[in-house]
């Protein structure tokens, strides 16, 4: 079974193709123009064993606004065509993740029907463009386009960078836990018989 996936999107504001193999070992080709987003990108890509290619343009001269959210947009996508009727696969995922001082959860349902949650503490800027308001409108576009229920609470945490790191492993890890197949599932988890 391929549940792979290309998927490209051009606007006035961004332009953006994004590879997808959810069975992949982990392997990452990113450039969005933004630093720390490539390197989030890349951590969730390793922690859930995806191969990614991420190639985004924007125009970040505006803000980093456009690119980020396109970027969750068209990965949500991806993941829509890769995973398919979605038949065979947990459905759910859950990852709590440490990065130094952060504690990340991430709790996934792939189920159809969208919704976002997410709880950060109140943490000092660090200063990095890329920030958890950037990090939410990602995983805003992501949970909607993905047609994902997506729960993120970060319990605690001082270092902006180890919190959004911490976030994006759970984000990867919750991920690979909700796409895996599984044997005893032969349509899909659902006892309607339909997501």
């Amino acid at each position: 079974m391929n549940r792979s996936a290309e998927v490209e999107r051009k606007t006035k504001e961004t332009n953006i193709r994004i590879a997808l193999d959810l069975d992949g070992q982990g392997r990452v080709e990113i450039s969005t123009g933004i630093a720390f987003f490539d390197h989030m990108l890349t951590l969730f890509a390793v922690h859930g064993f995806f191969d990614l290619s991420v190639h985004a343009e924007g125009d970040l001269e505006v803000d980093l606004h456009h690119t980020v959210e396109d970027v969750g947009l068209v990965l949500g996508d991806a993941i829509v065509r890769a995973l398919g009727e979605r038949k065979g696969i947990r459905r759910y995922g859950h990852a709590v993740t440490p990065m130094d001082d952060a504690l990340a959860a991430v709790t996934i349902d792939l189920s159809n029907r969208p919704f976002l949650v997410y709880r950060l503490p109140e943490i000092q800027p660090s200063g990095i463009a890329f920030n958890p308001q950037q990090t939410k409108e990602f995983c805003r576009a992501l949970a909607f386009r993905g047609a994902m229920n997506l729960h993120i609470q970060v319990a605690y945490g001082e270092n902006e960078h180890h919190v959004l790191e911490a976030v994006f492993k759970a984000l990867g890890r919750s991920l690979d836990q909700a796409c895996t197949l599984d044997d005893r599932i032969s349509g899909v988890r659902s006892s309607k018989g339909s997501l």
